[in-house]
Formats: structure tokens, C-alpha cells, sequence
């Protein structure tokens, strides 16, 4: 069964037509706090984000998504705004934010200001194709590719290299050979020596 976004009143599911259209799914934050913030925005009584409930890219706004890549992704610390509410639930919306919305917001910002000083340095970004993931998994995935892609050129660069010391080879087989038998006038002789001195250094 294809996957349905969670919004309320919204219709749209994972399928060709909606690709088509540009529209991206996007699974609930693993954080407790910026999934909690999620479950609020949608308004919906009782609602728990499963590990397969998605919302769909129309809830968020342009600057929230992260499209620069192979894969549209979340940008951090956004959240889900745009929705289509009935009048009522509008009312109740923007009448106050809760004790909880708060402290949620306030958590979130904490923990988010932590990670932040706890970083190293960045990796650096050795694949200028799509952006690297702001997870660590993603990240860990990103450099093991990396450290791959490294080991398969490396392993081209000593190839080419026995190629190349195989056709050195075989040229100075040849040109020792046609020396010895004294096909070669003065000339020719000259600049054997002058191309083997620049072969063996």
C-alpha cells in the first residue's frame, strides 16, 4: 500500500502522479522533541507518528527543503506550516501555544545549540554532486562510498602505471635490438641515448 500523508485533509500518496508533480514524502524526525513539535503542527487529536507515517513536501515552505541533492531532504530544525485547515481548527491554531509546544521549542533549541559545539570539523565534501546528509548514518555512508571511490582510482592509477611500464619495455626492447644490429645511422643512435636517459630516469 503506497504511503499516505499524514496532514489532515490531505489526499496525496507516494505514486507516478504525484512524482510527476514534484511532490517528495518525508518520514517524522527520530528526535523526540522536533517529532513532537510535528505531531502538534498537524492539529490532529491522538495522533502518534508511526515508523512509517510521512508527510508530504506541499506542508512545508520552499526554504525548509533541501533540494540541491539526488534526494529532497528536510532541512534541520524545520517543521511541517503549511496547511489547509478548516476555520475552526485556524481559530484554535493561533489562539496560544501550549506549556508543552514551549517547552518543546525551547528543549530543541538547547539540544540542537549542544550538538553544535560538540561537532568537529566538518568532513570535507568530497562528493560536490548532492549535499552530505546531516545525520550521522548518512555521513558514515557518505565516507565509506568516498574512501571506496579513492581505492578504485587508486587502484586504476597502479594499473596505468604497469601498462605504462610495459610499453617502456617494449620500446626500449626494440630500440636495443635494432641497435644491435646496426640499423640505426649516427643520427638515430643520438637520440636513442637521448630518449633512454629520459626513459630509465
Amino acid at each position: 500500500m503506497p504511503d499516505s500523508c499524514a496532514a489532515w485533509g490531505c489526499k496525496n500518496r507516494r505514486a507516478v502522479q504525484t512524482k510527476s508533480r514534484g511532490i517528495t514524502f518525508h518520514k517524522f524526525p527520530k528526535e523526540n522533541v522536533l517529532r513532537k513539535q510535528w505531531e502538534i503542527a498537524l492539529k490532529r487529536k491522538g495522533f502518534s507518528a508511526s515508523e512509517s507515517s510521512v508527510l508530504c513536501s506541499e506542508h512545508f515552505r520552499p526554504q525548509d527543503l533541501d533540494r540541491t541533492g539526488q534526494t529532497v531532504r528536510v532541512r534541520d530544525g524545520a517543521k511541517p506550516s503549511v496547511f489547509s485547515f478548516p476555520a475552526h481548527m485556524q481559530k484554535h491554531v493561533t489562539a496560544r501555544k501550549t506549556q508543552t509546544s514551549i517547552k518543546a521549542e525551547e528543549l530543541y533549541a538547547v539540544n540542537k545549540e549542544t550538538t553544535q559545539k560538540q561537532e568537529t570539523k566538518p568532513l570535507p565534501n568530497v562528493d560536490h554532486s548532492y549535499a552530505l546528509p546531516a545525520d550521522l548514518p548518512g555521513l558514515k555512508t557518505k565516507l565509506v562510498e568516498a574512501l571506496a571511490r579513492v581505492e578504485i582510482l587508486e587502484r586504476h592509477m597502479r594499473n596505468m602505471k604497469k601498462r605504462e611500464q610495459r610499453v617502456k619495455n617494449m620500446v626500449l626492447a626494440v630500440l636495443k635490438d635494432l641497435g644491435g644490429k646496426n640499423l640505426m645511422n649516427k643520427e638515430l643512435k643520438r637520440k636513442l641515448r637521448i630518449y633512454l636517459r629520459k626513459m630509465k630516469g
